[in-house]
């Protein structure tokens, strides 16, 4: 394919970390705007005003695993083709983490400072604590000895799990399965992983 001008838009900290990873394993040129979410780099693209953001020679693309699947199907890398068994067990398993992972991160997220005061719930934490564990024990049993989730290949949803386990160490979510605390440790001494979350430290 020809190559495209890309533009990230949103702090690494944030889930904008998943598409720079993506960049950084695909080693293709991009732009990264630091921006929080709701700030005018990202409304001016998506009204909503959530991050990231990615834009294609100024085309906005908005979801962050739709933004990391789209870039690995545009390099024909890390990802199984479209149409195939192994692409509906890629897709059921980013979907799993999505579910299992992200969406219970995200909803303590929004009771911890995202949400309006007077609309969180207090205890809700410690309920998403326990699904949080458990949804690990299953995960864990679907990736057994496989070095990455899909097998024996780094795909799109290595991406969005080591993001999400990232993500619960700094919201204290506790890694309590020793097969992902182990996936985690080899995650996170991938190169690229390390450059994109650099981004914006300097």
């Amino acid at each position: 394919m020809t190559n495209p001008h890309y533009t990230v838009i949103g702090a690494a900290s944030t889930r904008a970390g998943r598409p720079l990873w993506m960049l950084e394993e695909l080693g293709v040129p991009y732009e990264h705007i630091s921006s929080k979410p709701h700030g005018d780099e990202v409304t001016r693209h998506y009204p909503r005003g959530k991050v990231p953001v990615l834009l294609v020679d100024g085309e906005p693309i908005t979801d962050s695993t739709a933004i990391i699947q789209y870039l690995a199907d545009a390099h024909g890398q890390f990802t199984a083709p479209a149409g195939t068994l192994a692409r509906a067990r890629q897709d059921a398993m980013t979907h799993c983490i999505l579910d299992e992972f992200d969406a219970v991160l995200w909803t303590a997220a929004r009771h911890s400072f995202i949400l309006p005061e007077e609309r969180r719930v207090a205890g809700v934490k410690e309920s998403l604590r326990w699904e949080f564990e458990r949804n690990q024990a299953s995960f864990a049993q679907r990736l057994g000895d496989s070095p990455f989730v899909t097998g024996d290949a780094f795909t799109v949803p290595d991406i969005v799990l080591t993001h999400c386990l990232i993500w619960a160490r700094a919201a204290k979510f506790e890694i309590t399965e020793p097969v992902l605390q182990a996936y985690f440790d080899r995650m996170r001494q991938r190169p690229a992983l390390g450059r994109a979350l650099s981004k914006g430290k300097a």
